[in-house]
């Protein structure tokens, strides 16, 4: 792709703001179909870091994907997910909770507001902001800048001046980035510098298998009836990366693999939400939504699957 247009403007790029620790959105992110780096992200907060497959190569907007993703991640956990876009043109967020309708809001390149005062608002009630201090500082950035069609600088700077804004209201909330994720730089600067910070992980996909050396088994002079123990003449054990999970977490029993009442119920919402949500996206033809709505019912049919009587 030419870069001959972000010269006027933002390289698209985006950040996945998840209300949850590390291990928890690990378990869920191989909904998303993509390995992408992971870091802490704050209290009880983490973020994923979207290196720009959809849209860099796939021409979808950046906005569509991410929002699709939000959804996504939202509906197959309990927790809320805050996804922070921008592209040579616009920039914004959107925030996916649950079931709900996700509520977004937009700023145009210079960063002159255009979404609805209503939108921030709720953004704030469910996110649980301070209904007094915090509204006041996020109602600020829903207002024209006098001088935004005369400001001087770089292309975009309005756009990433109004996402800081947004951050410094969020970072009551506990949300801190890690160094160097700034918003309004390109993807794939964001995740070589997202890939060199300590502590990252790498999101798996659904099903994927260690790249080297054969999973452990509890047979074998190495074994105990504990599981494999580790050997000093050579490595120790590789993990099984095949179903990521919450050890004793609070949604390991809602993972699908577990087969257990919790799974199944939520298998079967996600493919009731998924469906309609396909077939939304295609009439649309927007290719994040309907991606997020392919990703939920084949989510929640494995979940279903996992669930049938004398599955094992």
């Amino acid at each position: 792709m030419s870069t001959e247009k972000f010269e006027r403007g933002l390289a698209p790029g985006a950040l996945l703001l998840c209300r949850a620790e590390p291990d928890a959105v690990a378990a869920v992110a191989p909904l998303l179909g993509e390995r992408m780096p992971l870091l802490r992200a704050g209290e009880g907060w983490s973020v994923i870091v979207p290196e720009g497959g959809p849209w860099r190569d796939g021409g979808e907007p950046v906005d569509r994907v991410v929002t699709g993703w939000a959804a996504a991640l939202a509906v197959g956990a309990p927790w809320p997910v805050l996804a922070l876009w921008w592209d040579a043109d616009r920039a914004g967020y959107t925030l996916a909770s649950g079931f709900r309708r996700p509520v977004g809001y937009v700023w145009l390149a210079n960063g002159t507001p255009a979404g609805e005062d209503e939108a921030m608002r709720t953004f704030a009630a469910r996110l649980g902001l301070d209904p007094v201090l915090d509204v006041q500082s996020l109602d600020r950035l829903t207002r024209p800048e006098p001088d935004a069609d005369r400001a001087s600088g770089p292309a975009g700077a309005g756009a990433r001046a109004r996402l800081r804004g947004l951050l410094a209201v969020l970072a009551r909330a506990g949300i801190t980035l890690p160094a160097g994720l700034d918003p309004g730089e390109g993807a794939e600067r964001l995740g070589a510098t997202a890939r060199a910070l300590p502590d990252v992980r790498r999101t798996e996909t659904a099903g994927r298998h260690p790249a080297a050396g054969p999973r452990p088994t509890a047979e074998g002079p190495d074994a105990t009836a504990e599981g494999p123990r580790p050997n000093a003449a050579g490595p120790r054990p590789t993990a099984d990366w095949t179903r990521p999970t919450v050890a004793g977490g609070r949604l390991a029993g809602w993972m699908p693999w577990t087969g257990g009442p919790g799974a199944r119920a939520l298998a079967l919402a996600q493919v009731v939400v998924g469906l309609p949500l396909t077939v939304w996206g295609l009439r649309r033809h927007s290719g994040g939504w309907t991606v997020a709505g392919a990703l939920l019912v084949g989510h929640g049919a494995l979940g279903v699957a996992h669930g049938l009587p004398g599955r094992t």
